[in-house]
């Protein structure tokens, strides 16, 4: 079907008007914002450019440095970028990269184009003089972030939903339902289950006669983010890992529940204390690097005092590849850190991506000494539907 253009300019206003209203905060100047959301290729790119160059921990774009990298040895710079910046930085798809590297006609091309794309970024001030990336690259970058994963969820159907109206485990008792797989035996309302059994003929309760209690959410919710920035994280884990964060701080803030962030590796290296500032998790989130190994017990220990002591659900959520490698003992000291933590009243989930059988073995227990669910992931795109799920488990 056609489209009249004033149709489509509509389109856009609208759009732009439900992402303004959604965000509640100014990112970035209003010309900026509105390439964005006009969907301006250009800016969009940009944005993708600077969040890409996060993920796989580039510190600064040097031009002169990027193409000798990938000169000199294209698969180990395939691995030090990924194909998405690769793309992006130099203009041509990978398998063509590499098909014409060799080639001193087409390497004085690239060298240009890469130069051109980076002193861009610094005419756009989204890079410093250095290559260092901008607060207000940051912002750009959050904000294409952000848009992403709202098209994802909308997409998938997830934005709309009224979250407030969903059970938990951990609620006063509501109304009578149909029981089913997941819900707990304590929760069965007998009187319920008997009368459908009696009224359906039967001699003694059925499978299908069975009534739980509805549970309603009890009042406050508190949930932290943990997110494993180790190493084996960087690139598209750690892009869909962040997107899954700003997927339940965009759901658990709208619904006026708070959300905190523990971002860890061999040391909690960032941290906010539940919150309902959507505009700073998203920040926060958007800067997170990938480095170095993991300290579970350091994480859990840091994420247990960050929760109030008020009487509250208090659940932490953590997302990682690996299980503990720091310290003598440290599957130990994971289960004693956790332990602790459930003793303050802490529930503990587990999305773990890609683990192998020594790491899901430990995660299970992590869950079961938690009170909480395991999630494993082998499609990264499934990663903010399960994030959201156990959010919705503990409301």
């Amino acid at each position: 079907m056609v489209v009249f253009s004033a149709e489509r300019e509509a389109d856009k206003f609208s759009k732009a008007e439900e992402y303004q209203g959604k965000l509640q905060i100014q990112l970035l100047d209003d010309k900026l914002m509105h390439s964005v959301l006009q969907d301006d290729q250009k800016t969009i790119d940009d944005g993708k450019i600077i969040e890409d160059g996060i993920n796989h921990g580039i510190s600064a774009f040097v031009p002169n440095m990027m193409f000798e990298n990938i000169v000199k040895n294209f698969s180990i710079a395939k691995q030090l970028y990924g194909e998405k910046l690769l793309r992006l930085i130099a203009g041509y798809d990978p398998d063509y990269l590499e098909r014409n590297i060799r080639i001193p006609e087409f390497q004085k091309k690239l060298k240009k184009e890469i130069e051109e794309r980076i002193e861009t970024l610094k005419t756009e001030k989204l890079l410093d003089k250095e290559g260092n990336i901008t607060n207000k690259g940051v912002e750009l970058a959050s904000l294409s972030l952000y848009i992403e994963e709202i098209d994802n969820l909308i997409a998938k159907g997830v934005i709309g939903e009224k979250i407030h109206k969903r059970s938990s485990r951990y609620g006063e008792k509501g109304d009578v339902r149909v029981f089913k797989k997941g819900d707990r035996y304590k929760d069965i309302a007998l009187r319920k289950s008997i009368k459908t059994a009696i009224k359906r003929g039967h001699s003694k309760i059925e499978k299908n006669d069975l009534k739980t209690f509805e549970r309603q959410s009890k009042g406050a919710v508190y949930i932290i983010y943990s997110l494993d920035s180790s190493a084996s994280m960087k690139g598209n884990k750690i892009h869909t890992c962040k997107k899954a964060g700003i997927a339940l701080a965009y759901k658990a803030i709208s619904d006026k529940d708070k959300v905190g962030l523990v971002v860890f590796g061999t040391e909690v290296k960032d941290s906010i204390e539940p919150t309902d500032d959507f505009g700073f998790l998203l920040n926060k989130i958007t800067r997170i690097r990938a480095s170095k190994q993991t300290d579970f017990k350091k994480m859990i220990e840091h994420a247990s005092e960050m929760f109030p002591a008020q009487d509250a659900t208090k659940h932490l959520l953590i997302l990682t590849d690996a299980l503990p490698t720091i310290g003598k003992e440290p599957e130990q000291a994971t289960l004693a850190a956790v332990s602790s933590a459930r003793a303050k009243g802490i529930t503990i989930s587990v999305v773990g991506i890609q683990l192998d059988s020594k790491g899901e073995k430990l995660a299970k227990k992590i869950v079961k000494l938690g009170n909480g669910k395991l999630y494993m992931v082998r499609d990264l795109e499934e990663v903010d539907r399960i994030v959201l799920e156990d959010y919705y488990s503990i409301r």
